[in-house]
């Protein structure tokens, strides 16, 4: 069967442009937007599963959780701006490097604090859980981000 030369030209362009619309689309599908309220339900669904929660055990744990982080996020947000300092400049080093650590003991002793209460609130051996659902939750956002697969566990 010959095709004509304006056909030939018509179905190569259908096919170049069913090929880059597939591509664009999975590209967008990578780069799309992060949405917060979306990634803090995942978050939260993800520790409920790894950690056996019940709905009640998390009604009671996540208003809690989410204290936690929200004070979290102002103390590493500080922390950030004590990131960038003249390294030519000793004075400012030290002060930076003396206000990094207070802003990590007080990370650390607030989060001991909101521990004991998660303690509270549900068994020890479910809030070890949830901590590492939310460690490993973090990291596999981090790998998907970056576009990696996640690498095979260990034992």
């Amino acid at each position: 069967m010959k095709l004509n030369i304006p056909l030939k030209f018509f179905l190569l362009i259908v096919a170049m442009c069913l090929l880059t619309s597939d591509g664009f689309s999975q590209r967008r599908e990578r780069h799309r937007k992060f949405d917060p309220v979306q990634f803090q339900k995942e978050l939260e669904q993800y520790i409920t599963t790894a950690a056996g929660l019940t709905p009640a055990e998390a009604g009671a744990f996540f208003p809690v959780y989410r204290e936690m982080q929200k004070k979290q996020r102002v103390l590493f947000e500080q922390m950030r701006r004590y990131r960038v300092v003249d390294t030519t400049n000793d004075c400012a080093c030290r002060k930076a490097l003396k206000k990094q650590d207070e802003l990590d003991i007080e990370l650390k002793t607030m989060q001991r604090d909101y521990h004991e209460r998660f303690m509270r609130i549900i068994s020890p051996s479910k809030v070890f859980k949830a901590l590492k659902a939310e460690d490993d939750f973090h990291r596999q956002a981090l790998r998907k981000a970056a576009g990696k697969p996640r690498p095979e566990h260990r034992k």
